[in-house]
């Protein structure tokens, strides 16, 4: 019930220079469960912002009247990684002993916002549900973890994909779910949803 809504939230985006550079935006109204209209969209070339400081933008929502502002900061990224199982990060004995002594409990107040790492290992799926014609799925992985996404590539015509993806993600707070879900790929429309888990990082 707001024509000018504050929502003051945060969300982590992890750029990858093989990625496209246009963040696009949508501002949709909801009635009620069913019912959700679009009031507008706007589009941020992220290549033209500065780098290493946070931009504050007005942005015109195109072909609707309105208006967003957002705070938009485009740093290095650091602690988020995405590796082949093969090169697993954590697979160097030595890196794992550094690792050990950073997060030991002597050094617990050294850096208060390094609470650690979480680090996933995607390995495949089995028995998925079938969403094509044909009998068979297009399954991709999307791990959520608090506002960061990262996702494995897909795997096209199959029930029992293999990913064998390594994840690394920053923790920001430990009472955050890891939220792991599989789509089907379908192309230009929304990738069907094939099933979900969610892990709480204090069952680890």
């Amino acid at each position: 019930k707001s024509a000018n809504p504050q929502w003051r939230e945060q969300f982590d985006f992890h750029y990858f220079s093989d990625r496209k550079d246009i963040l696009d935006i949508q501002v949709w109204r909801k009635d009620n469960k069913k019912h959700e209209e679009l009031l507008g969209t706007c589009h941020v070339d992220i290549t033209a912002l500065p780098t290493k400081q946070t931009n504050c933008l007005e942005l015109p929502l195109e072909k609707h009247p309105g208006s967003l502002l957002m705070l938009i900061a485009v740093a290095p990224c650091t602690g988020v990684s995405i590796s082949d199982l093969c090169v697993c990060p954590l697979g160097d004995p030595n890196e794992r002993q550094q690792i050990s002594q950073r997060y030991c409990i002597k050094n617990s107040f050294r850096d208060i916002k390094d609470i650690g790492f979480l680090q996933v290992k995607v390995l495949k799926a089995v028995d998925l549900m079938a969403a094509d014609f044909s009998g068979k799925s297009d399954p991709f992985c999307v791990l959520e973890l608090g506002n960061d996404m990262l996702q494995t590539h897909t795997v096209y015509k199959n029930l029992n994909p293999e990913w064998n993806k390594v994840f690394t993600f920053p923790i920001k707070d430990i009472h955050d779910v890891l939220e792991v879900t599989v789509f089907d790929e379908d192309g230009d429309k929304p990738p069907d949803f094939l099933g979900k888990v969610a892990i709480p990082l204090l069952s680890v």
